[in-house]
């Protein structure tokens, strides 16, 4: 059954594209090993050149493979530069620290000679979702490759576009034939990849049930893993907190990328003396919100990238209206052909509601009054999720042990929204997932820590 590229703006298909057959993945599996074993023995400097050519070859296609984005899973296009703007520059990154991070570490011990050495595990299967379909795949390859492996990108199958292009941009910048490959395969087959010999590891952004499911098979397999899951983050906003600054933070993460992100704000734990100030602002900032075609420069809210995804996050609000949250701004899907939710508040927002406990795919914000700050870090903490929050406060020295000391998650940041950065570690804890992506700590992930004892 080919795959199936539909414009969630327009509903109409833009493309299909024919499913990798057994023998071909097997084919493309055995290239890859044959690739990375002569890749592996290349210079940084060798390696570097290249990733620096794509680098280039991103800036210069920046518009065009937005606007690929826009039409495959509806990213407001000047969304789609910035994010083509950042794999750039994360291949900048690594193309520039690779070499410093993975350089022998000398170590103390009884032989003469002791070092830590860095060595490539080999072929690595890279499950990755549509929501950022570059950023995704470029943070986890630029440090991949860098340090000497091979990719194979299983991506997301509304997005085959967006995956055969990335696939062109290695081959278009230099990397060896069969090194960064393309699997247009379903999520059923992914167990099939897992299980060949020559795939040593797998890194996976997208669900927690996907991310169970293939650390489950990896785990049987003693492979290595690391996963990039859910995250319902917690925003809280304490009573000195700059409710300006607050309530524009708060509505740019909620709204980037019609709130189809991991890391959006979902949760804003508010303290009650500044509850219903904070509300009248944030609602005022996700009004300015201009909803329409993704293709359109003066866009800010795009459409869903599904039209299931849209009636998925629908059911979500309904069943949390009718558990007695109350919906305050939105949650009326408007008539168009278009996969659109609006801006969307809800309130009293309680456990057991869908509001509270999942994730919330899309731009619908779960706004939840506490009575003190040591109540509001309860709330926060109270989720299955723990990839990311974030602290409102005038008083940067508590907002920052409470940051460092009280938040469960794998970054919380003071006074700004989330965000992911080459230069900064990236994941998550607890259903969110293990391990970290970007800075060196993400180059360390896919690499053999091996230690040489000289007597």
């Amino acid at each position: 059954m080919p795959f199936e590229s539909r414009n969630p703006y327009t509903n109409h298909i833009i493309a299909q594209y024919p499913e990798d057959s057994p023998k071909s993945v097997k084919q493309a599996i055995e290239a890859a090993h044959v690739s990375q074993q002569q890749w592996r023995r290349l210079c940084f400097a060798e390696r570097s050149a290249r990733m620096s050519r794509l680098a280039q070859l991103l800036e210069s296609q920046t518009l065009p493979l937005a606007k690929t984005m826009a039409q495959e899973m509806g990213k407001p296009v000047q969304e789609g530069v910035a994010e083509i703007e950042k794999c750039a520059w994360v291949c900048h990154y690594y193309a520039a620290h690779a070499e410093r991070f993975l350089a022998d570490r000398p170590l103390e011990s009884d032989a003469p000679k002791s070092f830590v050495t860095y060595q490539p595990l080999g072929v690595v299967l890279a499950v990755m979702p549509w929501n950022f379909p570059f950023w995704q795949v470029f943070r986890f390859a630029a440090p991949a490759l860098m340090a000497g492996n091979a990719m194979l990108l299983k991506h997301a199958s509304n997005v085959s576009a967006c995956a055969l292009a990335i696939e062109k941009l290695f081959v278009d910048a230099g990397f060896p034939a069969g090194l960064c490959k393309t699997l247009l395969i379903p999520p059923e087959r992914v167990s099939d990849v897992l299980h060949h010999p020559r795939v040593c590891a797998a890194t996976l952004t997208g669900s927690t049930a996907a991310g169970k499911a293939v650390a489950e098979t990896s785990g049987a397999l003693l492979k290595k893993t690391v996963l990039e899951l859910g995250g319902s983050d917690a925003y809280v906003i304490l009573a000195d907190a700059d409710l300006d600054l607050a309530a524009e933070r708060c509505a740019s993460s909620r709204l980037l990328n019609a709130g189809q992100s991991c890391i959006a704000a979902k949760r804003f734990v508010v303290v009650e003396s500044v509850y219903a100030a904070f509300l009248e602002k944030f609602m005022a900032a996700l009004s300015q919100a201009v909803m329409g075609d993704p293709l359109d420069e003066d866009t800010t809210l795009g459409p869903m990238a599904r039209h299931d995804l849209r009636d998925a996050l629908h059911t979500q609000v309904m069943q949390s209206v009718r558990n007695g949250a109350r919906c305050i701004m939105g949650g009326n899907p408007p008539v168009h052909e278009g996969a659109f939710y609006p801006p969307t508040v809800l309130v009293d927002v309680k456990p057991g509601m869908p509001a509270y406990d999942e994730e919330l795919f899309g731009p619908v914000a779960s706004v939840i009054r506490v009575s003190t700050e040591a109540e509001a870090i309860e709330v926060a903490n109270d989720s299955a999720f723990g990839l990311g929050a974030a602290i409102f406060s005038q008083d940067q020295a508590r907002a920052e042990r409470l940051a460092r000391e009280e938040i469960e998650a794998g970054a919380c940041f003071v006074n700004d929204r989330v965000t992911s950065d080459p230069r900064l570690p990236f994941g998550g804890i607890k259903q969110s997932g293990y391990g970290r992506e970007l800075g060196d700590y993400g180059i360390f992930e896919f690499v053999n820590i091996k230690t040489v004892s000289v007597a």
